[in-house]
Parts: C-alpha cells; structure tokens; sequence
C-alpha cells in the first residue's frame, strides 16, 4: 500500500520487512564511520521528534482507514541503528503504534552491540512485551582485525554478549555477516571467528550479504590502493561454505538465508538440520565458478 509519508531518504530496511510500515525513529546512523558503508553519508544522525512521528503514524492510520483495513501487520523503525534511542521514546512510540493498528503482530529494528549494550535488561524486556521484539544485528564479521579494519566499534566479544543479552529479553534476533569483509589476506580469520560467534550465541536467524566496495568509500579506496584485495566468487563462495561448515550448534536451530540482492545465488535452510544440503549445494556452485572472475556489480573492482 502506497504510504503518504514523507521519508528522509535514503532509506532502507531488511529484505524480510518488505511488507512493513517503515516509520523513520531517527535519521542516519550514530556510528556512521563503518569504512565500507554509505546508507546514511548524506545524513546528519538525529533522533526525531516524538510529535512529528505521532503525526506520521496518524495520517498512515487515516489511510488505512480509508483503504477498509485495521493498519499493518509488521511495522519497522528506521533509521540505521535506532535502537540508540531512548528506551521511553522507543516505548512510547510502539505503544502509540499498538493503539493506532489493533492488528499489529510485531514491531522490528535496526541495532548495533553497543545500542543493546547501552540498554539494561530490564529496559530491553519492556519493550519486547509491548512488541518490539525484532532486532537486526550488523555482525559483519567474527575477526576482531577485520572489524577494526572497518571501524565498526565493537568487537567480537561486544557481539556476542550483546547477542545473548538481547534474546534473553525476549527478542527475536537476526544477524548478518558480510563475505568477503576481510579481504584475502584476512579471510581464514574471517571465516573461523564469524563461525564462533554464531556458535556461542545460536540467534534466531542466520544470513550473508557479499561485500561490494562502493566508490567513495574508505573501503573502497583502500581496494584501489591494494590495501585490501577483494575475494573472487570462487572464494566468496568457499568462504561462505566454510562458516556453515564451522558453525556447532549444541542446541536449538538457526533459520539461515542468503537472499541478500548482492549473492549470487539465493539459498535458505535450517541449521543444524540442512547444514549437510546446504553445503553440498554450495560446493556444486564453487565447482561451478570460474577461476579469477569477481561479482558483477558496477562498483567492484
């Protein structure tokens, strides 16, 4: 359905809330200094006013009014991380969105292990009973190297704790890692510590995106001054077998996809479950990839 909200664009969201109400919380990212990211380099982070959101909410409801409808099943708040927000502006605004849309079924985010760090227990379990309780972790990469490579700000123990703090509140969690990241030189370190992170911390969903290096980006730059050589398809692909292949799950499951626009080929299963299906699919596509050719996007080198 057509929204008649004004975004601040760019504005983006994760490919399973393509059927979301997209309300923008904040604008930007609070972090903003990743080296291969350029979603929010227009913006100047700021956290929006309560009014003004209120506002959005009901002139989307009126629509849905109009349309015969109760309102959305699935709303997500953007903008990059805005979990950073104020735990009472964040309760605030899903508790209007739950009076607003009777039938709304769940409420989603973006966030980074310092947002959910920054936030008590007690803080994040309020807002998962009221519905918030979808949250998208940008893991990127096990390697505490490689995420100091790219400025991400946290490490790889930050990652987990923040994993396992943010389900044992109540929140679903999606996390996502990036093939590729550490380049070659970095990959096998990328690949092994990628792996334990998903193992110690068993999230809800499990998926890839391939790095692509956008022109303008630090990343970017440094790939053309050879600092970073990036992995051809073959070996993005052998990377991706690697981290499933490493990945011990003692118990529970993890419902993993890579349907990420930037892979090369979609893939979905459950781990521990499909691991076996899902690798030797894998292994066809590395058979199958020929030697010295990277992804066809019109930034990658």
């Amino acid at each position: 359905m057509f929204s008649p909200i004004k975004y601040d664009e760019p504005i983006f969201r994760p490919p399973s809330e393509s059927q979301s109400l997209l309300i923008q919380l904040t604008l930007g990212c609070s972090n903003n200094r990743c080296t291969y990211c350029a979603m929010y380099s227009t913006k100047k982070f700021m956290i929006r006013d309560i009014a003004q959101i209120k506002l959005e909410i009901d002139i989307v409801k009126q629509m849905y009014h109009q349309a015969g409808s109760s309102g959305p099943g699935k709303v997500f708040l953007c903008d990059g991380d805005a979990l950073v927000a104020p735990t009472e502006l964040l309760l605030d605004v899903v508790e209007y969105l739950n009076k607003s849309f009777p039938g709304l079924r769940r409420v989603g985010i973006y966030c980074t292990a310092e947002n959910i760090l920054n936030k008590s227990v007690k803080d994040l379990t309020e807002l998962a009973k009221i519905g918030l309780n979808m949250g998208y972790l940008g893991l990127e990469s096990g390697s505490d190297d490689v995420l100091k490579m790219v400025k991400k700000g946290n490490s790889k123990n930050d990652m987990i704790e923040a994993s396992n703090k943010i389900m044992s509140a109540g929140f679903k969690l999606s996390v996502i890692a990036m093939l590729g990241l550490g380049g070659t030189k970095l990959s096998s370190e990328h690949v092994r510590e990628s792996a334990e992170v998903i193992s110690k911390s068993v999230p809800n969903f499990f998926s890839f995106l391939t790095t692509v290096p956008i022109s303008g980006t630090p990343y970017f730059k440094s790939t053309k001054k050879g600092e970073i050589s990036p992995l051809t398809s073959k070996q993005l692909l052998q990377e991706m077998y690697d981290i499933i292949s490493m990945i011990k799950i003692d118990s529970g499951n993890i419902i993993f996809r890579a349907n990420h626009v930037s892979n090369a080929h979609p893939l979905g299963g459950t781990l521990p479950r499909d691991t076996h299906k899902l690798l030797s699919t894998i292994k066809q596509w590395i058979n199958l990839a020929p030697e010295g050719t990277y992804p066809t996007f019109p930034e990658y080198l």
